[in-house]
Formats: C-alpha cells, sequence, structure tokens
C-alpha cells in the first residue's frame, strides 16, 4: 500500500516539475517578469489578493457612505 501511494507522488513530481521552474521564455521577458519568475510567483499573487481587498474596501466604504446618505435624506423627510 506504501509503494503505491510514493509511485503516485513520484509521478505527480515528475508531471508537474516543469511548472514549478518558473516561466518559460523569462530570459528574454523583462525585468518585472525575470523577478516574479525568480521568486516563484508569490508575490504575484499576494498583490492580486492586496489588489482585490483593497477594490472590496473601496465599494464597502462607498456604499456605506452613500447608505448614510439616504438615512438622513429619509430622516430629514419625515422629520419635515
Amino acid at each position: 500500500m506504501q509503494e503505491d501511494s510514493l509511485a503516485a507522488v513520484d509521478t505527480l513530481t515528475q508531471a508537474y516539475s516543469d511548472n514549478w521552474s518558473g516561466a518559460p521564455g523569462a530570459e528574454e521577458a523583462g525585468a518585472f517578469i525575470q523577478f516574479m519568475s525568480s521568486n516563484e510567483l508569490i508575490y504575484v499573487v499576494l498583490g492580486v489578493s492586496l489588489i482585490i481587498w483593497l477594490i472590496l474596501l473601496f465599494f464597502l466604504f462607498r456604499v456605506d457612505k452613500k447608505v448614510s446618505k439616504l438615512e438622513e435624506q429619509i430622516q430629514s423627510s419625515k422629520d419635515a
């Protein structure tokens, strides 16, 4: 049983070993792509996730501001 699991791991390693070595053709690419490839693309993942979180926060604050404005308008119309 244990030999079968080791064989499965070995085939996965062989199948994906080229994918983990970096982007193909990175030598001819620009400095930015070379930097990202040399760091195994972790900074690309972190950068994209940071951008997504910032956009979500922006829209959250924007919706909150609009809701607050609508609440004030409703309150002022009830008072009048």
